[in-house]
């Protein structure tokens, strides 16, 4: 027999479970970054979804259904945490379409990105023609980014929780030794102690692993 009350309790569990993962997750909403964001919402939609208005899942079975969800989520934001491998795995990489001025054919097609949808997505971030990108590439979660040609104010992570990015290091014109140089001259004996390093304007600020900012930044040379 269909029970109202039953809904109603079902519906409160899933609101709360909502919120605590809204918080846990420390992104103020549940609008997708990644490709793990996504299929963690789909989940959780399909479980919540599935149980309230199904009268023989009892809300203990319920309970214990949420519980190794969040197991799940927990355990695999904790493995992305610690090990770049294990992020790129799950998460994937950006796709770069546009690499020194220069577009891509095979990314666009890898990223199922057709040249109209590509002009249409600059024009939303006032480019009009694509003469003035330098780089562009395809975010995880399908959104364009945009390095103009004459832009000089966006700072680019070139380590980001001890990976390296070589594909900004190969537009920049620069390699794996000459990092690894600046980073030592600011007293930072290994790129494995970096939790990131961030160059703007001809200088990299340097934070390393104990989240303290090394406050001294080196003009390039």
């Amino acid at each position: 027999m269909f029970s109202y009350m039953d809904v109603a309790v079902k519906l409160l569990i899933g609101f709360i479970c909502l919120i605590i993962f809204i918080n846990m997750s420390g992104k103020g909403n549940l609008a997708p970054l990644s490709a793990a964001d996504q299929i963690q919402n789909y989940v959780l939609g399909g479980i919540i979804g599935g149980v309230i208005y199904n009268p023989d899942i009892t809300i203990l079975q319920f309970l214990i259904v949420l519980s190794i969800w969040s197991g799940l989520v927990v355990t695999t934001r904790i493995l992305k945490s610690q090990n770049s491998k294990v992020r790129k795995w799950i998460d994937g990489d950006p796709i770069i379409v546009v690499n020194k001025g220069k577009l891509i054919p095979e990314n666009f097609k890898k990223a199922n990105l057709s040249v109209t949808d590509f002009s249409t997505m600059l024009r939303m971030q006032d480019v009009y023609t694509i003469q003035e990108v330098r780089r562009a590439q395809v975010e995880q979660n399908g959104h364009l980014t945009v390095l103009k040609k004459d832009s000089d104010r966006l700072g680019v992570l070139l380590i980001a929780e001890g990976a390296i990015d070589y594909d900004m290091l190969d537009l920049m014109d620069k390699d794996e030794q000459w990092l690894s140089s600046m980073i030592k001259e600011q007293g930072v004996s290994s790129i494995d102690d970096v939790f990131c390093a961030e160059y703007y304007k001809g200088t990299i600020n340097v934070f390393t692993d104990d989240m303290k900012k090394r406050t001294r930044s080196l003009a390039e040379r």
